[in-house]
């Protein structure tokens, strides 16, 4: 039998799809490391999975509070959402159960961030010429 140093790998099983605009967002580490992991987790079918922060803070060496604050950056730059869902217990209670993770497509966080460059980039124009008006006085009257 031969000895195949580099076996053929399946690319669907081992891998996971990370879209190449993801570094484009002016994400941190953090956030990059907790939607790469989302990413993993999802179903590919639904675009939805459910890690509790633990879960999560355990894969990538975060605490439960960091975990929590790069999941509330990753709302807000809408790459994602979160829902929180309900389960039963053996003796029928209601209880809280893990959040439910949904991945969002990546156009709406890359639209938001363009959107936001614009008015970022309109408000440096009008410092720009507001500043540019407060000096051409001082220099006509000299």
């Amino acid at each position: 039998m031969k000895y195949n140093r580099y076996p053929k790998r399946d690319a669907i099983k081992n891998y996971f799809p990370l879209p190449n605009e993801i570094f484009n967002l002016n994400l941190s580490s953090g956030e990059i490391a907790v939607y790469s992991f989302l990413m993993r987790c999802e179903d590919r079918k639904t675009f939805q999975c459910h890690p509790s922060y633990k879960t999560i803070g355990k894969a990538l060496k975060m605490s439960q509070n960091t975990v929590r604050k790069y999941v509330s950056g990753l709302i807000d730059k809408k790459l994602i959402t979160v829902e929180p869902t309900k389960i039963r217990s053996r003796d029928g209670r209601k209880r809280n159960g893990s959040l439910l993770y949904t991945i969002l497509p990546i156009e709406e966080a890359v639209r938001q961030n363009y959107e936001l460059q614009m008015q970022r980039n309109a408000k440096i124009i009008a410092a720009e010429q507001f500043q540019k008006r407060i000096v051409e006085p001082d220099i006509k009257q000299q």
